[in-house]
């Protein structure tokens, strides 16, 4: 029974590493996180404006929040820097802690779209009856493959129960509303 007890125990705590490592190899479970490279590859990237991709905006909700996109679709030349803005705001009476998971539709697209800035790369907090506005700044890598003529990009925003680092009042990115 010890030996089980000792086995049982060195088990639950290499399921810690063992998680996190499956989680990474898969992508499951994962935030986004920063790509370092993006501003560097945005200012090296040629214009391809014999190309035009269309990019479509999503936004859901999981909780009492209001979210959307400013716009709905974008014509992108791949190579083109580009700026969209999301609009968040919480209509609780209290400050409420969220984040944003991105997705791609086609799921390939993913690799070639780079963000050098955008509020998926950490929680945002809100205040009581707060609205901000986001920007999303991006290039669609030249290199992608040319049956890829649209692109939609998805945020899904959720409330977190607490908060994975501190989330400075005044956010990298966030525009007040009414600017």
């Amino acid at each position: 029974l010890a030996i089980a007890a000792v086995a049982m125990f060195g088990f639950g705590y290499a399921m810690i590493p063992l998680y996190k490592s499956i989680c990474e190899a898969t992508g499951a479970n994962s935030l986004t996180k920063r790509d370092e490279d993006a501003a560097a590859f945005a200012r090296n990237t040629q214009v391809d404006a014999s190309r035009t991709v269309t990019v479509e905006f999503d936004a859901n909700v999981r909780g009492t929040w209001l979210f959307k996109p400013e716009r709905r679709t974008l014509d992108v030349h791949p190579g083109e820097l580009v700026t969209v803005t999301y609009e968040l705001a919480n209509t609780r009476g209290q400050p409420v802690t969220g984040h944003a998971i991105p997705s791609y539709a086609p799921s390939r697209a993913a690799q070639y779209f780079r963000k050098i800035e955008c509020f998926c790369f950490s929680q945002q907090t809100l205040a009581a009856n707060e609205t901000r506005r986001f920007p999303v700044v991006f290039v669609l890598d030249p290199n992608m493959p040319k049956d890829v003529n649209t692109i939609t990009l998805s945020y899904t925003f959720f409330e977190v129960a607490g908060q994975l680092g501190a989330v400075p009042q005044g956010q990298l990115g966030a525009v007040p509303q009414g600017q």
